[in-house]
Order: C-alpha cells, then structure tokens, then sequence
C-alpha cells in the first residue's frame, strides 16, 4: 500500500539515519520506558524506538497511515496504534483495557509543524494549569525557529513570551538541527531536535496571575514593562518594584529571566494588583 504526505496533516517524513538516531539518542530509552509517539506517518522513528522501550504508543491522525502502520507493525507485542487526533483523544481512556501501554512516561515525536504549539500545552500544561502527570522527557522535532524560541535566552531575539511559557514548565535543550533536505517531502524550513525536562523551578505564589502578567507584558515588545503593564501597576510604583528586585527600570518584557518574571509576579500579588489583570489569562503557548 502506498501513501503519499498529505499537506492538511503537515506531513514531512524524516528519512535521515543521522537525524532518527539523534532523536532515539537524546531520549535515553531504558527497558521500562513507556513511549508515546505523535504522528508517527511510515514508521520511520517507531522502528527504531520499538527494540528499546518497553512499549511504544503511536496516535496518527490519518487512517491511511493506520493501515499501513497496522500492517507492518500491528503483530509487534509493545506496540501499540491509536487512530485519533492526539489534541482531543482522552490517552488515558484509550489505555484503560491495555495495561502494558499505560501511563507512558516520555514522549518521542516528530510533531506536526502547523500544532506544535496546542502539542506543547497539551504535553506540558499552562503557567495557570501544568500537567498534573508531567512526562519523565519529551523529545521532539520541530520547526528550527520554533526550537529557538524554545530555549532562547533573556534580550536575545528569539526570546518572548512562548520562550517563558515554556521554560517556566520544563528545562529545555537543543540537541540536533536537521536540514529539510532529511525529509520527504522537504519542507520550507529546517528542523531541529529540541528535549524538554518538565519540571518547575521556581513556583510562582499564583500562577494564573503570571499567566495574565507574561501576556500582558509581551503585548507590544517595543515598549518597556513599565509601559505595558500600566493597566496592572501605576507605572512609577512599578519602576520601584523593578528596582528593588533589582531588574532595570528601563526594561522590556523580553530581558526578563523565568525566575524574575516569577519575582514580579509574586510582588505584584503582595501590592494587591491582582484585581488589574484578572480575566486576561494566557490563551495559548502562541498567543
């Protein structure tokens, strides 16, 4: 059976033996590894993860690719095929009756491009609402762009509000950049492997309120947070708290640290601003 990529999936198929294992490498797989794989078209990565994990759970959108996945692959004892869209399957439900495939502990994908970003919500939660389960690694492929601002450092260019949403909920690291010659078809753009380590460093006292706050403060880039956040903080009490946590006065919304923007928060919250920014929660990791 033959399928071709389909361009409302976003499908691009990764074809370089380098590129696979980088992927399989940067997961550190052991023998009680439970594997979800998202989107896994042809099986290119499956094959590779399948001798390694415990068990390996793919969900594929595209009932073509079902078939054929379910004909090369369906007899192999841990592996497991799920035919949905992984943005609305109840992933435990659908385990429920398989106890070998239950509570898969990393995640190992070469993610659709166009929902990279509900994926990332959905694997790693909000500020207002992480994961309640967070997986032990996610490693996934995605857009280099996207990969920069992923782990991209304060007053760097690629750093903005996508860059703290993410890092407030996981440590996150560049592994391999994979050039869009290694897929079939080649997209527009390169790739890159990104591994995410969820785990919150520094909590903030509300996290909902941070929330409003990152989005508030990355509304318009250009201007300084003591402008933006204008409609939170009198801008002249706001240019003493960036003092007193030690943070310039003069700042932008893209200069400031995980940690700091978690320092401003919690100072808000004991000013008593919280009323200023309610009903302005974050709407999305692109938002």
């Amino acid at each position: 059976m033959s399928v071709r990529p389909r361009k409302q999936f976003a499908q691009h198929w990764l074809k370089s033996e380098k590129a696979l294992n980088e992927i399989v490498k940067a997961a550190e797989i052991s023998k009680n590894d439970r594997i979800l794989e998202i989107g896994p078209g042809t099986g290119n990565l499956t094959r590779y993860l399948l001798p390694l994990a415990e068990s390996v759970v793919a969900v594929e959108i595209d009932r073509d690719l079902c078939e054929k996945l379910a004909k090369s692959l369906g007899k192999t004892e841990n592996f497991l095929l799920l035919q949905g869209d992984i943005l609305t399957l109840d992933l435990e439900t659908q385990l429920a009756n398989f106890p070998q495939f239950q509570n898969p502990n990393k995640v190992v994908a070469n993610i659709p491009y166009n929902i990279t970003g509900p994926i990332l919500e959905k694997l790693l939660g909000k500020i207002a609402k992480p994961a309640t389960k967070p997986y032990d690694l996610i490693v996934l492929l995605v857009q280099k762009e996207v990969a920069e601002r992923l782990y991209a450092k304060p007053s760097s260019k690629a750093f903005g509000a996508l860059s703290v949403r993410v890092q407030y909920l996981a440590d996150c690291e560049l592994i391999y950049s994979v050039p869009a010659k290694d897929f079939y078809p080649a997209p527009k753009v390169d790739s890159a492997v990104v591994r995410l380590h969820p785990q919150i460093h520094y909590p903030a006292e509300n996290p909902k309120f941070l929330d409003s706050l990152v989005k508030i403060g990355f509304a318009e880039k250009r201007k300084m947070l003591r402008n933006n956040l204008k409609s939170v903080v009198e801008r002249d009490r706001l240019t003493q708290i960036l003092e007193q946590l030690e943070i310039n006065s003069q700042a932008r919304a893209e200069d400031l640290s995980v940690r700091q923007w978690v320092e401003l928060s919690n100072k808000l919250m004991q000013e008593g601003t919280r009323q200023n920014a309610e009903g302005r929660s974050e709407e999305g990791f692109y938002n």
